[in-house]
């Protein structure tokens, strides 16, 4: 078995280096997570800007949930100081395994597999006094050498903040999912959580949604509920950022003993509030991330559109061949008529069939660098861009990544120039930048 100081060692050995050699290293790197990782159909950040939001406890409750629904899953666990998944899920006595073929995860039931580096201490009393290179190399070591197998489903429990763990994960990782966010309801949590869903933006991350834990506490007794730490600052955040408001958690003290005895809260007291409410965020990320919700919210109206029906493999195939992928850039909320200096872009997929929206998001546009959208906007998988503005050298990039762009649009919402593209009414007028 590999123990502590063997997995230091290798950790230390797995620092980036900034000579060609390391950066060498690095893509070869790159390349094995890739690999290892190419089994993982999803992959979802459990991420918080906040400590003590129940961060941990969701991210091991959502993975119990997708195993209890027959998925194949894994968490892993990246808090490499405060590692909280063994102790919620009854696993502290347990030590990782090593072979020839990597480091064995540990089993938690026979859809879900578990890894974390309370694995891989002599004692759950250790203290793990590790600088930044080295909380890198030991997940990379997680991400390249864990053998997960085939997974519907990777939940990854990032520690609070935007530091070295989250962005190491959020690099190493290729491109996931999405990131569910936790806050609790106080000023004091979600002035710290915003950041993160800015930090979720900087990186193209999407966000899924944000979810308030800690949302009031009803008395068992007499039923009245009582706002402890305030309430509705996740709904607020949600809506002041454009990201999906998942719902609220309230406090139950059936958690904190389900999390204690290393049970699933969900499990352990089925007919309460909190785990009803649990189910149904979990059953919105589920069906948000596998495309299968009956309606799709739309970040652009508030309101929700009804996604098309598929009725056996001939319509899906249809719908995939009308499938578009749109960008539109915002400033304002609007169409930003100077392409290059958006703020943030608006991405869609449309059926043009259906005339339907099928999924809407807002991602943060890059630091502006000469040739970089055309390359970042294939990344995405864009189709089209609807813009106002655009310089002839950046639309001659944009031919050669197969981007259709239509110029001088007026600066209007978003969902009206959807409206007026899926209509066939969208013209291109004229360029309101030539350089």
């Amino acid at each position: 078995m590999r123990n502590s100081e063997q997995f230091k060692r290798q950790a230390r050995a797995d620092r980036p280096e900034r000579n060609d050699s390391g950066m060498r290293k690095q893509a070869e790197d790159r390349q094995e997570i890739a690999n290892r990782l190419s089994n993982v159909e999803h992959k979802i950040l459990v991420l918080s800007g906040k400590g003590g939001v129940g961060k941990s406890t969701v991210a091991a409750n959502l993975a119990i949930f997708l195993s209890q629904q027959g998925k194949k899953v894994g968490l892993l666990d990246i808090d490499i100081h405060g590692p909280s998944i063994p102790k919620l899920l009854g696993l502290e006595d347990s030590r990782a395994q090593a072979s020839e073929k990597g480091i064995m995860p540990i089993a938690f039931s026979d859809n879900l597999k578990v890894m974390s580096i309370g694995f891989l201490l002599q004692s759950r009393d250790d203290a793990v006094i590790w600088r930044g290179p080295m909380k890198y190399g030991v997940i990379k070591q997680f991400l390249k050498d864990v053998q997960w197998g085939d997974l519907d489903y990777l939940v990854v429990d990032s520690p609070p903040g935007t530091g070295d763990e989250p962005l190491s994960v959020a690099q190493l990782i290729g491109r996931p999912d999405g990131a569910i966010i936790l806050t609790t309801p106080q000023d004091l949590s979600v002035i710290d959580v915003r950041k993160c869903v800015s930090f979720c933006k900087k990186l193209h991350i999407p966000v899924l949604g944000v979810v308030e834990n800690m949302s009031g506490f009803v008395c068992p007794s007499c039923g009245e509920r009582v706002d402890i730490f305030k309430a509705g600052g996740g709904a607020r955040m949600a809506q002041d950022l454009h990201v999906p408001y998942l719902g609220s958690i309230p406090i139950d003290p059936s958690i904190v003993a389900a999390s204690d005895a290393g049970r699933s809260f969900a499990d352990e007291a089925k007919n309460s509030g909190a785990a009803a409410a649990f189910e149904q965020i979990a059953t919105k990320i589920l069906d948000h991330v596998r495309g299968a919700t009956t309606e799709a919210p739309s970040f652009l109206t508030g309101a929700t559109r009804p996604k098309p029906e598929t009725a056996g493999a001939t319509t899906t195939e249809t719908n995939k061949e009308n499938r578009v992928r749109i960008a539109i850039p915002l400033a304002s909320g609007k169409l930003a008529q100077h392409f290059g200096h958006c703020e943030e872009f608006a991405i869609l997929d449309v059926d043009t069939v259906s005339k339907r929206t099928l999924n809407s998001e807002r991602i943060g546009a890059p630091a502006h660098e000469p040739g970089l959208l055309p390359r970042w906007l294939r990344e995405q998988n864009v189709n089209v861009i609807i813009a106002g503005g655009m310089g002839q050298r950046a639309k001659r990039l944009f031919d050669e990544q197969n981007i259709e762009v239509i110029v001088g649009v007026p600066a209007n919402e978003p969902q009206e120039l959807i409206d007026t593209y899926v209509a066939g009414e969208l013209k291109p007028g004229d360029n309101l930048c030539d350089h």
